[in-house]
């Protein structure tokens, strides 16, 4: 059992492609955590890395890494440079000696991203990690299939089998440098990650790929918000740690409290003083405790040093030229890529110096006479999941077009009260569950089920409000699946979208709306009763919940509609995919709203919760109480959404 890497930095270019100084020194980052035996632990014979090489040094060094491998190897390749897409779409890598021609790759100078995945799928090692640190990086996973390995098998040191790909920006994005960092903005968070322990998320001293790449990708978009890294597991390869973590060092526990409490690199009064007395509990010295802190702050103060230089260049834009025409403009838009910054983070700015916004329009009230009714099956389970009565259920809804026959179908949801949270009887409760509470819930309308592929594909395609988003962005491919690998920002953007469509507010429900909407009045872990099957469900037959047998573990996601919904006509509320509410994430309900609002005291939190459980996760994580978190620039294989839109009480 071996652990290999294969590290290539290209810097210097024929003419065409810019240079770019910081790939050699993010290859000898890269090597110094690998080959530390308190975080990568490779072997240093086992990391070759090469810098500036020719195309043909870089083929036959990548050739070689995947020929050689044995099942049991963890098989790391990493590459920092530039990434160039052709026409077809294809996708190269850059070697030093890339040239283009009026605009158009030679590719005999590159690499083609093809032969690299002929050479993955041959391999032998069923735990292979690529990671690049390239301009639109993301196409690289463009035609990669992925390889069977049977039986999966979790190993302590390594973890699950299959492939991860973590890539600093999408498709069609660029990667960026900072003038504030030696190295590159991506693989200087990797690093950190590793180096610092901080991207070990679960605490349990490991960091495996889907942590590591959690932990970059949100400091990069704190630091450069336009840029998006994207991660693309198979099979299992969520799980293949990369790197051991302190986990009970005294610096990590500071670090994780710092960046709990940061606030857009601002502590608040309370804030400081607890983190002042943590000092002196975990014994840290003003030094280290005051590098920890500006770690965690740099990005923000990145991000808004960006901000000032447009807000600079664009007064003294003004200043030389009061009238903006079209071609300053233009100029305007590609300095403000460069510095990384999206629309909306330069649109106070704008609003401020050039002009004042457009009021929004409100959106006009639902009519009454939009609702039609519609039948569905109930089904209720004993605790040993078999069925114990099935009848009919009716509710009222509305279609909302989407266009080109794709329709949005929203349940009309009664209003009503309800304990929110589970009794500490419930098998495998969480103490985030605690205390129950009374909530108080308005009528609205909900998703009948979550947003499929083919509902996102029509919003996507749609004018931009804030953010660009990904018209085919999930991983299990079918017009009336879910649509999944969303981030919370994503789901935020697809309402916007929506909205401006239809004249409506849509929006993402609140945590209290979605549990009220999953229980339909019942009071067991699940709208069915005391336990679940995969008859019912999708989730990880594998394990069962109570006394209910094992069943199908299917290992993707399912269509919607497949399986019997709750008593108010709503699907997959347990299992296929977690949906995202608007809430931030809080540790427990003390001081939880009791109007059913989304908790938002705290509205600059990145962590946003997620609820219902997916295909991946066994059954007691698809509870009606369950809930859990991601940062909400993340976006998984098993994270999607379901829509709400307020509703007259009737």
């Amino acid at each position: 059992m071996r652990k290999v890497a294969l590290l290539i930095g290209i810097s210097e270019y024929q003419p065409g492609l810019n240079p770019l100084p910081s790939a050699v020194k993010d290859v000898e980052a890269m090597r110094r955590v690998l080959v530390n035996p308190e975080m990568g632990n490779f072997a240093e014979a086992n990391v070759t890395v090469l810098k500036n090489p020719q195309r043909q040094e870089m083929e036959s060094a990548i050739y070689n890494l995947y020929a050689n491998c044995q099942k049991d190897d963890l098989v790391l390749f990493y590459f920092s440079g530039h990434g160039v897409t052709v026409e077809s779409g294809d996708f190269y890598l850059s070697t030093s000696i890339t040239v283009k021609n009026q605009g158009k790759l030679n590719p005999t100078s590159a690499v083609a991203a093809t032969s690299v995945h002929s050479w993955m799928n041959h391999s032998k090692s069923k735990r292979l990690v690529i990671i690049l640190d390239c301009c639109f990086s993301g196409a690289f996973a463009k035609g990669l299939t992925a390889k069977d390995s049977g039986t999966i098998d979790l190993q302590q040191h390594l973890g699950g089998e299959g492939r991860a790909i973590l890539t600093a920006s999408t498709s069609t994005q660029y990667a960026f440098e900072s003038d504030g960092l030696e190295l590159s903005i991506y693989t200087h968070y990797l690093v950190e990650g590793i180096e610092k322990g901080a991207a070990d998320i679960d605490g349990d001293g490991w960091i495996a790929v889907d942590e590591l790449h959690q932990y970059a990708k949100t400091k990069v978009q704190e630091a450069s918000p336009a840029m998006t890294p994207e991660f693309y597991p198979f099979k299992d390869g969520y799980r293949i740690f990369l790197a051991k973590s302190p986990k009970d060092d005294p610096t990590l526990k500071y670090r994780k409290k710092v960046e709990e409490l940061n606030r857009a690199g601002k502590f608040t009064v309370p804030a400081r003083r607890l983190l002042n007395s943590l000092r002196l509990t975990l014994n840290l010295t003003s030094d280290v405790a005051d590098a920890i802190e500006a770690e965690v702050q740099q990005p923000y103060r990145e991000y808004q040093r960006k901000l000032d230089d447009y807000e600079e260049t664009l007064v003294e834009t003004i200043e030389n030229e009061p009238t903006l025409n079209e071609t300053i403009l233009n100029d305007l838009r590609d300095y403000q890529q460069h510095l990384g910054l999206r629309d909306e983070d330069v649109a106070l700015i704008e609003e401020r110096i050039i002009g004042q916004r457009k009021p929004t329009p409100l959106p006009e009230p639902i009519k009454q006479n939009q609702a039609n009714q519609f039948e569905f099956d109930i089904v209720t389970v004993n605790a040993q999941g078999q069925s114990i009565n099935s009848s009919k259920g009716r509710a009222e809804f509305f279609a909302e077009s989407l266009g080109n026959g794709v329709v949005l179908e929203m349940v009309a949801i009664p209003g009503g009260q309800f304990l929110m949270g589970s009794p500490e009887s419930e098998p495998e409760r969480y103490a985030s569950e605690s205390p129950q509470h009374t909530v108080n819930i308005q009528p609205f309308f909900m998703g009948k089920f979550t947003v499929t592929q083919s509902q996102w594909a029509s919003i996507a395609a749609l004018p931009k409000v804030n953010i660009d988003l990904n018209p085919d962005p999930s991983y299990f491919k079918g017009a009336n699946r879910p649509v999944e690998k969303v981030s919370w920002d994503d789901a935020i953007e697809f309402c916007a979208r929506l909205s401006k469509k239809t004249e409506k507010t849509y929006r993402l429900p609140s945590e209290a709306e979605w549990e009220y909407a999953c229980r339909a009045g019942t009071t067991t872990p699940f709208y069915f009763g005391e336990t679940i099957t995969t008859d019912l469900a999708n989730y990880n037959g594998n394990y069962t919940y109570g006394s209910a047998p094992k069943g199908e573990y299917r290992e993707q996601t399912t269509d919607v509609e497949k399986f019997p919904a709750n008593p108010f006509g709503l699907f997959d509320m347990h299992g296929n995919i977690w949906e995202w509410c608007q809430d931030e994430w809080h540790e427990n309900y003390n001081g939880a709203p009791k109007d059913g609002s989304a908790w938002l005291v705290e509205n600059d939190n990145r962590n946003r919760l997620l609820v219902g459980g997916s295909w991946y996760y066994n059954p007691g994580s698809c509870r009606s109480a369950r809930r859990d978190y991601l940062s909400r620039g993340v976006s998984n294989p098993d994270a999607g959404f379901r829509v709400v839109m307020a509703r007259r009480r009737t």
